[in-house]
């Protein structure tokens, strides 16, 4: 088991949870137009500035309390929501569905695990042995694949980011999960599956209604089909009476 050097902890906690927080910033944003660059920069710059102050005085110091330090994976996700900002992209696609799946069953493992309620040590196989370097290295290998291939680049770049930056300097942790997954990382993924549900139910719904309101439409109506059959018999009665 190799952990990382404390002084790269620290820098790597300062400037990761400065990107995380610059990216909550501009998901709470609410103005009519997006950001603009300035405005990105401006937030980002804030965002070390304060995340830079000594000690306590920070806002990390707390979030490394509360949740130690961000996973690489969680840094590399928000990049890629700040770069989709930075060129005027609104919808994200920094936490597709398939990806959000995995995480929210990984998560669910290896927190059970952690707590003691599963007891099969998934969590402390991330230090190392066997198990660590395989997966550290299909992890990449697919991630590189990916990128060549243009599927899901943003995504697999994100993924292949954490699993560098855990191979080169062991960030986070010294554990390579905590390197692709962290609570924060782990709620947004879960949000991320609610959230496209509901998109999905919504949009049942809405294709249920339109069928309905197709099929009434479509439905015949009799009244004007039976008007020519009824002006047929008058004359035809008509007719009749005249010859007699």
């Amino acid at each position: 088991m190799t952990l990382p050097d404390l002084a790269s902890q620290i820098l790597y906690g300062r400037l990761g949870w400065a990107i995380v927080a610059a990216t909550v910033v501009c998901a709470l944003w609410r103005g009519a137009a997006p950001i603009s660059r300035s405005m990105l920069a401006t937030i980002m710059a804030g965002s070390l500035a304060t995340m830079a102050l000594p000690g306590n005085l920070s806002p990390a110091w707390y979030l490394g309390l509360a949740f130690q330090y961000p996973s690489g994976l969680l840094v590399g996700c928000c990049l890629l929501r700040l770069t989709e900002r930075w060129n005027g992209v609104r919808r994200s696609q920094a936490m597709p569905q398939s990806l959000a799946g995995v995480l929210a069953v990984a998560g669910l493992l290896l927190y059970l695990d952690a707590l003691g309620l599963l007891t099969s040590g998934y969590y402390y196989a991330g230090f190392g042995g066997v198990l660590t370097p395989v997966v550290a290295v299909i992890a990449a290998g697919a991630c590189a694949l990916a990128i060549v291939q243009g599927h899901a680049r943003g995504t697999a770049a994100a993924i292949l980011g954490a699993v560098v930056l855990f191979s080169v300097l062991r960030l986070p942790s010294g554990n390579l999960w905590d390197a692709l997954l962290d609570p924060l990382l782990f709620g947004w993924a879960l949000v991320a599956l609610l959230a496209g549900a509901l998109r999905r139910t919504g949009r049942r719904a809405s294709d249920r209604i339109g069928s309905i309101d197709v099929e009434f439409d479509a439905e015949p109506v009799p009244g004007p089909a039976l008007q020519p059959l009824a002006a047929e018999h008058f004359s035809s009665l008509k007719e009749q009476v005249g010859g007699q």
